[in-house]
């Protein structure tokens, strides 16, 4: 979080491009916004080695020109980045964050004031344990090693070619209070980083449950009739195919029914139409509650639903939704009006040897057909 703060990286709102059908304003607005962010956290991070600085001048270790000068390359460096970032011109480049050349710029700060107060190195030292806390948090493990290696390159050079004395400031108190305060802020920065840094992780992790709780919802609406909780028309079919595959294959029984309501469009006109919805969705809960976990159940268009029943006889199919005829003609139906009755008409048919699925739902329609043809609430077979 030193001048290296402009590394900053907010997985969620930083360093990716533009959110789908963001428009290009909004997407470079919210990079400046980031941009600015960061800088401002920079700054701080300047103002507290600047107030360091100062301790130690206090202490008589350096001198308060020192300080001044320190505080006025800061500002300088901060201030052309500031300049850039506002100007937009940034946003042509890759790094729009300018994370690479602001963290680039701010080892060579330090590495500048290491050589020109040595006595104080301890500050410049200390802020490139920031920096490459923060090159942790948010670089790659390649780019990563080769940035620790250029920084620890660079220091051993500087302190190998100029023979700089490496000591920590103790000879009074008031050296010693500025030592520890020095090591103390360092902490203290590098705590927060990682702190921030859990934050987001979890925020993360968060999005991206919430984020595959919504997918798993999109799948199941794309999948589903919304009235009645069965299967759609294209997921259905979708599965009777991969049945009628899957049991020719296996040379076993598989059998559908196509399911009509009874004279539904006399219970809208007559009941009206949320009543008729009601009915819809109770007849779809009432089947669901009694077939097993490996039928399929789905609305096949308007009061009409196809049943499929895997490993299933044409005998034991037409027993099975024969009581299902029963089950919903006995239910309570004057509980949503008086004098309302609803049954059910259904028509049969069991696959056949090298039978098309197409096939197989026109005999079932004819089944269905005549089942009305002959007084409805009743199940006929192909």
């Amino acid at each position: 979080m030193t001048a290296a703060a402009g590394s900053f990286y907010d997985p969620a709102n930083g360093d990716f491009e533009a959110v789908d059908g963001e428009s290009l304003p909004l997407m470079r607005a919210r990079r400046l916004r980031r941009r600015r962010q960061t800088m401002i956290l920079a700054s701080a991070s300047h103002v507290i080695n600047i107030a360091l600085l100062g301790a130690f001048a206090v202490a008589g270790t350096i001198s308060s020109t020192l300080v001044a000068v320190f505080a006025l390359c800061a500002a300088c460096k901060v201030a052309t980045f500031v300049a850039i970032s506002e100007s937009g011109l940034s946003d042509r480049w890759k790094d729009h964050f300018l994370a690479g050349p602001y963290t680039a710029a701010t080892c060579a700060l330090m590495l500048a004031f290491i050589y020109a107060a040595p006595a104080v190195a301890v500050i410049f030292l200390c802020a490139f344990f920031i920096i490459a806390n923060v090159i942790a948090f948010r670089a790659e493990p390649r780019r990563g090693a080769i940035a620790c290696a250029i920084m620890i390159g660079s220091v051993v050079t500087l302190y190998l070619t100029a023979d700089l004395p490496i000591s920590l400031p103790s000879s009074s108190p008031l050296e010693r209070f500025a030592t520890l305060l020095t090591f103390a802020a360092t902490l203290a920065r590098i705590m927060f980083i990682n702190i921030f840094a859990s934050q987001l992780r979890d925020n993360l992790y968060r999005r991206s449950a919430e984020l595959e709780s919504a997918y798993k919802r999109i799948e199941e609406l794309a999948e589903v009739d919304e009235l009645t909780g069965a299967l759609n028309r294209r997921s259905i079919m979708r599965l009777l195919d991969d049945e009628v595959v899957r049991c020719q294959q296996s040379d076993v029984a598989c059998s559908v029914a196509l399911i009509d309501l009874d004279l539904f469009k006399q219970i809208n006109d007559k009941f009206g139409h949320l009543i008729g919805d009601e009915v819809l969705r109770t007849f779809a809960i009432s089947i669901f509650a009694n077939i097993r976990g490996i039928d399929k159940f789905g609305r096949y268009g308007g009061e009409e639903f196809l049943l499929v029943l895997p490993d299933t006889s044409h005998d034991s199919a037409t027993r099975m939704l024969d009581r299902l005829r029963t089950i919903i003609e006995t239910l309570d139906w004057s509980a949503f009006s008086e004098g309302l009755t609803v049954t059910i008409s259904a028509g049969v048919a069991t696959l056949r040897q090298s039978e098309t699925s197409e096939s197989l739902l026109a005999r079932a329609d004819i089944a269905l057909y005549a089942a009305k043809e002959h007084g409805r609430n009743r199940i006929a077979a192909a």
